[in-house]
C-alpha cells in the first residue's frame, strides 16, 4: 500500500500548544480525531499516528524536536519509508498570510520559516507539498519571534477554529484527490471570517 504522510510543525511540549507557531500541530492532531488515529512515540524524536484513508496509510508526523531542528524528525521517516517528495505534505503557520487563509503548492523556499528551512536542508530539496496557513503580521513593533510563540487572540481564535477545519479538509482533498485538484478546491478560499483581530 501507498505510503502518504502528513508532517505538522511546531515546537514540542504543553507551553507551546496553542501558539501560532504550532498550527502545523493542531491540524494533524485534528486530523488524528477525524480519523480516530492515536499518536505514539516513534524513534525518540517524532509522535506518529497512523491509519487507511483513500487507498493509503497515512502517517501523521509531529516533531518531537524544536522547530529548528524539525528536519531531522521529517527526514528519518523519509528515508525509512523510502517516501517520494510528492507523497510528503508539510503543514505549517505563515506570517505571509492573512490569519483564516490556507495555500497549498507544490514547492518552493523556506519564507523565512525556520522549520521549513530545515526540513529542505535535510531532505535536500524544495521540491514538495506544502500547505501554508494563515496566521498574519505582528502588529506594530512587536517581533514575529515573539509573535509566533503567543497564543491566538479571542478574535483570532474565532477564525482560526474555522481554519483549522479547512486545512483538515484541504489535506483531505489533497490524498482523496490529488495536489493539483486540491489546491484548485482551496487555493480561492477567502478568509474564514472576516478578518477583524489584529
Amino acid at each position: 500500500m501507498e505510503i502518504k504522510l502528513v508532517v505538522g510543525l511546531g515546537n514540542p511540549g504543553q507551553r507551546y500548544e496553542q501558539n501560532r507557531h504550532n498550527v502545523g500541530f493542531q491540524v494533524v492532531d485534528l486530523l488524528a480525531r477525524r480519523w480516530q488515529s492515536i499518536f505514539t512515540p516513534w524513534k525518540g524524536k517524532s509522535f506518529v499516528a497512523s491509519c487507511v484513508r483513500q487507498g493509503f496509510k497515512v502517517i501523521l508526523l509531529k516533531p518531537q524536536v524544536f522547530m529548528n531542528l524539525s528536519g531531522e524528525s521529517v527526514s528519518t521517516l523519509v528515508r525509512f519509508y523510502r517516501l517520494e517528495l510528492n507523497n510528503l505534505l508539510l503543514v505549517y503557520d505563515d506570517l505571509d498570510l492573512p490569519t483564516g487563509v490556507i495555500r497549498l503548492r507544490p514547492g518552493g523556499g523556506a519564507g523565512g520559516h525556520k522549520g521549513v528551512k530545515s526540513v529542505i536542508a535535510a531532505l535536500g530539496s524544495q521540491q514538495f507539498p506544502r500547505l501554508r496557513v494563515g496566521i498574519g503580521r505582528p502588529p506594530g513593533r512587536l517581533e514575529p519571534a515573539a509573535y509566533v510563540l503567543q497564543n491566538f487572540s479571542r478574535a483570532e481564535e474565532e477564525i482560526m477554529g474555522v481554519t483549522r477545519e479547512l486545512a483538515a479538509d484541504a489535506v483531505e482533498s489533497w490524498l482523496r484527490e490529488g495536489l493539483e485538484q486540491a489546491m484548485n478546491n482551496f487555493n480561492a478560499q477567502p478568509a474564514s471570517l472576516p478578518n477583524e483581530a489584529t
